[in-house]
């Protein structure tokens, strides 16, 4: 990659950002287009968020993809919020305007239905209910992101039900809160299953949810993409659902915000699964 005085830069921001595959999927992405770009990673310490953020305005930096823990802090330093930044409490994108002005957006949503597009290519999230098993950020996005393609209705199942019901209240009257008790009520007639929870992740993580009661037809996703083949997706193999990994939906989100920061739509080639796949370890 050769560096110039035009060099378009971006990043991501995150503490830790060790783990973050963001610039292995731009930067191939800059060089297969032959961009004059870069896209490098940035860790920084909680209480220096802002700082940072206050130190790119103006446009030395074309825009940040944001992870954790800054989502939400990402979301109250902007000066423009978009709707669907709104309705998922985060931001995951904020781009830097040469006026001075942060713009913040949040692609996950969009990400998570690429996802089920490439990997439940018949699926459509209007055709039934959605069960969220987790009531963080994420989970709220995937609420946001289905409830505005056509979903009927959410259902949240949470360890700390007053969790749920918050999200719950911010989205409206097509999500419900219920006990994990309700687990068998709130598969019934589900079309989607998406893991939203560190359920089954580590020596202390809760087990697996029982999918015994899903329906056959329903299509059951894992947002966490290390590992790969998550408990909770062999659980939902192992009932005979349709299953969609968290891989797809890291490049889903990384596509607008590409877009956003260089100005134009990531190329279709490389095949930037097949890249990430080799550096997981992972049979392609």
């Amino acid at each position: 990659m050769r560096l110039t005085a035009a060099t378009r830069l971006a990043g991501v921001v995150g503490h830790p950002i060790r783990h973050s595959l963001s610039p292995v999927l731009h930067n191939a992405w800059l060089e297969a287009a032959g961009l004059d770009g870069a896209y490098v990673a940035f860790n920084v310490a909680p209480e220096r968020f802002s700082a940072l953020i206050e130190g790119f305005r103006g446009g030395s930096l074309a825009g940040l993809n944001v992870t954790l823990p800054f989502k939400t802090d990402a979301l109250a330093a902007a000066d423009q919020v978009s709707p669907r930044a709104r309705a998922a409490g985060a931001a995951n994108v904020l781009v830097f305007g040469e006026d001075g002005t942060v713009r913040a957006d949040n692609t996950d949503g969009e990400g998570l239905l690429y996802a089920f597009a490439r990997q439940a290519p018949g699926f459509r999230p209007g055709s039934g209910p959605l069960v969220l098993y987790g009531a963080g950020g994420a989970a709220r996005g995937a609420a946001a992101a289905f409830l505005e393609a056509g979903c009927p209705e959410v259902r949240i199942l949470n360890r700390t039900r007053a969790r749920a019901e918050a999200v719950a209240q911010a989205l409206g009257g097509r999500v419900k809160a219920l006990d994990l008790d309700d687990a068998a009520l709130a598969l019934d007639g589900a079309a989607a299953l998406i893991n939203a929870s560190s359920a089954g992740l580590g020596p202390d993580a809760p087990p697996p949810p029982d999918l015994s009661g899903a329906p056959a037809g329903a299509v059951a996703m894992d947002m966490t993409y290390k590992p790969l083949r998550t408990p909770f997706l062999e659980a939902a193999a192992a009932r005979g659902l349709a299953t969609v990994d968290g891989l797809d939906m890291l490049i889903g989100q990384a596509r607008p915000a590409f877009e956003a920061f260089f100005g134009c739509p990531p190329p279709a080639e490389p095949d930037v699964r097949g890249i990430v796949l080799r550096i997981l370890g992972e049979a392609t």
